[in-house]
């Protein structure tokens, strides 16, 4: 039996690792676990990882063979590996780290407890059979005035370079009722904006109400003042989506829309569902009925047979579009997806070298999106305290931009209007124009 029940998790990965993590928290603290003061003293030891891009997947096995130090010293404790690490790469990975205790994937985190507190095999591996767990009832406790919240999980995308759906297993949906539950509950706790989670949020159903339905009825929970939501998937991506953002002040004016690639040859090798010429309809859709939309994207740089023309067609669109901000990788190819069987014929070097050119064109636009903002008024939702000034808040725009303000007689959770300043980075600093306890309308329909 374990005696010391305190835990430590370090969570690697996007916003649903951050909301899985705490769902984990939950589950333990249900059995009497408790935060631990430090991972060194910690009777409970887990890491919550993603293996969507490779630099992700090596950033973890270094870190793991950094962490049997802790092991040694401290025999007691007990070494997990959870996440889509898990799932992927199943046991050999406790063949690899001979002092991690036991692995979990993403639909056996329920069992953790179980393990830990009766442990004794030296070494368990949980290999979840998938598409069955929603962690419905369990209510992950999140502080501070933002949260996010699965309304999903899983991918049926199978888009050819990721391991998602292999380690998140099929789509399946939050029943709405239970979802507007948890808004109500989190409003209550002090929650002001929450973030709707899910590897494709566009594809949310629950019998009659799609993601359309689901963004009215977030949107009139009192107390809730802020609705965002990633990621959309653009061949899902409806017009109704973006009426239902234009119609209710709550939704922030913010899409993050991947694009991957600019050439129809290399989204079809991809197994995108849409080409190009979709793709920008639907900014122009979007930019139609909400003008000031901000919007985001993700690109991959390198994909296998990706030629010169390919890439200028990624870059023509990135210099059209003009994003607000863009996610860039390169190509890594990862096993057992459709793509690890296509040859990975671009030369890392070039990999390298355009998303170099790519970072740089980004960055460029960002600045200058930015820059035109100086002089007009947001609304920040005050997050926590600036980390390069104490002296400053820092919080996010309507539109999702970073921003930091005088403290002055504003306090964290408050939503407060601001003229936009000057331009530090990709931070704009702001005046304070006036303290509000409820945020100014965010855009008009």
């Amino acid at each position: 039996m374990m005696k010391n029940r305190t835990y430590h998790i370090e969570t690697f990965g996007c916003q649903m690792n951050i909301y899985d993590s705490a769902i984990v928290e939950s589950l333990l603290q249900r059995t009497g676990f408790i935060t631990a003061v430090s991972r060194e003293q910690a009777g409970l030891f887990l890491i919550n990882t993603c293996s969507v891009r490779k630099h992700a997947e090596q950033r973890v096995f270094a870190l793991l063979s950094q962490y049997k130090k802790l092991k040694d010293d401290n025999p007691e404790m007990r070494i997990g590996l959870i996440g889509c690490i898990a799932q992927i790469q199943g046991a050999e990975l406790l063949k690899m780290f001979p002092h991690l205790d036991f692995i979990a994937g993403p639909d056996d985190y329920r069992r953790i407890p179980e393990i830990v507190c009766n442990f004794e095999s030296p070494k368990t591996a949980l290999i979840s059979c998938l598409s069955s767990e929603d962690y419905d009832d369990v209510k992950p406790y999140q502080s501070g005035p933002c949260a996010g919240v699965a309304v999903m999980r899983g991918c049926d995308n199978f888009c050819s370079y990721c391991v998602v759906p292999y380690a998140r297993g099929r789509e399946r949906s939050r029943p709405l009722v239970s979802l507007i539950d948890e808004f109500h509950r989190l409003s209550d706790s002090g929650v002001k904006e929450i973030t709707l989670l899910g590897q494709n949020v566009n594809s949310y159903r629950d019998n009659d109400n799609d993601f359309a339905a689901l963004l009215y009825a977030a949107a009139k929970v009192d107390g809730i003042e802020r609705i965002r939501f990633m990621t959309s998937h653009p061949k899902d991506l409806k017009e109704n989506i973006i009426l239902a953002m234009a119609a209710n002040r709550k939704i922030a004016p913010h899409l993050h829309l991947p694009l991957q690639s600019g050439s129809d040859k290399i989204l079809h090798k991809m197994n995108r569902g849409y080409t190009a010429e979709k793709y920008l309809n639907l900014i122009t859709m979007a930019r139609k009925i909400i003008p000031d939309i901000s919007i985001t994207t993700d690109i991959i740089v390198g994909f296998p047979g990706e030629s010169d023309a390919d890439f200028q067609q990624t870059m023509d669109i990135v210099n059209s579009v003009r994003f607000d901000d863009t996610f860039t990788y390169r190509y890594s190819v990862r096993p057992g997806t459709k793509a690890a069987a296509f040859i990975d014929d671009v030369p890392e070097q070039l990999k390298i070298e355009r998303l170099e050119e790519i970072i740089s064109a980004v960055r460029r636009i960002g600045r200058e999106n930015l820059e035109k903002l100086i002089g007009k008024t947001f609304t920040v939702l005050i997050e926590n305290e600036s980390r390069k000034d104490s002296d400053w808040w820092m919080g996010r725009t309507e539109h999702n931009r970073i921003a930091v303000i005088p403290k002055n007689s504003c306090f964290i959770g408050d939503f407060t209007n601001f003229t936009a300043g000057e331009i530090s980075g990709f931070t704009i600093r702001a005046e304070i124009k006036e303290d509000l306890h409820a945020p100014a309308a965010l855009h008009e329909a």
